[in-house]
């Protein structure tokens, strides 16, 4: 069997992720589900070629040494692959990514009145958050391919590994790997400063060097994006100041107030035929929002986000309400992923339940 038969196959059934283990059946994700690919248990030769046929003997040396190893792979037909391959028990294991090519508009992303609210800012820090495969990437690819199209700018971006390949038109793309275009994020942030960038992506934001150096770029006058792994805006805010030193916080508190744009906290969820959508909490920053930063009260702004809809905020309970009474999600559904069940109860005016 060919790993490139186990990815046309899982191409062909529209997976997400594809889990490949020794002692394990090939699992593919599926709408959020993991699926077997056969009945077949792979045994550590089989993982192992498998594994090799993939990456390539280069990455095989560095998964040798550091027992794990993140790349992006481009198939013939132009799917690409976020790859991590990793050792288990001794053994290879390899967990794949299929990226859809196709970069996915506001309205199909369903995020249409906030994006457009957001895209055309010249400066400051908009975060996307949430769980690893909640569409955060999707969603950024969508707001620099707006941006592109539609302004004449300068976007630099900083990915391991990059994911969607973005083709310069209205504005000039430049993407860069971590690894292979530059040593970390830190470093090469320092150097896109020197760059001339108008808009910086940051795939993700994982250490405290790494936010403070966005910090800094989005103070001095440029669009910075990224993303972070938090459900809910002021989770992510304290995410960002806890990351901190004690000492330093107030000081990063300030900044974070004054640079913050927005925060969209994604998540997908099943419906009713089969499919997942997006969910979102999203927080536009305003005045008050600023204060309440400062003031280090993070834990007041949700009742903001649920009394500012004119301002396209909404909590995540909000929007998933929004789709059970389109009857797009069922009442399951809905339990099972809201955060508040009571404020919900109150919304829907249903019984209470357990």
């Amino acid at each position: 069997m060919s790993i490139f038969d186990v990815l046309n196959e899982a191409i062909k059934l529209l997976a997400s992720d594809i889990h490949i283990s020794s002692n394990s059946k090939i699992k593919f994700r599926i709408n959020g589900d993991l699926l077997n690919f056969n009945d077949y248990e792979l045994n550590n030769n089989e993982t192992q070629l498998l594994t090799k046929e993939l990456i390539g003997e280069e990455y095989i040396v560095v998964l040798e040494k550091e027992n794990e190893v993140d790349l992006s792979k481009t198939l013939i037909d132009n799917t690409r692959l976020r790859i991590n391959a990793y050792k288990q028990k001794g053994s290879y294991s390899l967990s794949i990514r299929i990226i859809n090519s196709k970069i996915l508009s506001f309205e199909e992303l369903g995020l249409k009145n906030v994006l457009e609210s957001i895209y055309k800012k010249q400066s400051g820090l908009i975060l996307i958050t949430g769980v690893t495969g909640s569409g955060k990437s999707t969603t950024l690819s969508s707001i620099i391919d707006k941006i592109n199209n539609t302004q004449k700018k300068h976007i630099i971006t900083l990915e391991d590994p990059i994911e969607y390949i973005h083709k310069s038109n209205k504005s000039l793309i430049n993407q860069r790997e971590i690894k292979i275009d530059t040593k970390n994020y830190n470093t090469g942030l320092k150097s896109i400063l020197r760059q001339d960038p108008d808009v910086i992506l940051i795939g993700e934001m994982r250490d405290t060097d790494t936010i403070e150096a966005s910090l800094k770029a989005s103070e001095t006058g440029h669009l910075v994006f990224s993303t972070l792994h938090t459900m809910g805006a002021s989770k992510s805010i304290d995410r960002i100041i806890d990351s901190f030193e004690s000492s330093r916080q107030n000081q990063i508190r300030m900044q974070l107030s004054t640079v913050l744009q927005a925060i969209i906290c994604q998540k997908l969820v099943k419906t009713n035929y089969g499919k997942r959508v997006l969910v979102a909490e999203v927080m536009i920053v305003t005045p008050a929002i600023r204060n309440l930063i400062r003031e280090n009260k993070t834990y007041q702004i949700q009742n903001i986000i649920q009394t500012s809809s004119k301002n396209n905020m909404k909590t995540l309970d909000q929007d998933l309400v929004r789709l059970y009474r389109e009857k797009t999600i069922s009442k399951e559904t809905l339990i099972e992923n809201c955060n508040d069940i009571e404020f919900v109860e109150n919304m829907i005016r249903i019984e209470r339940w357990a």
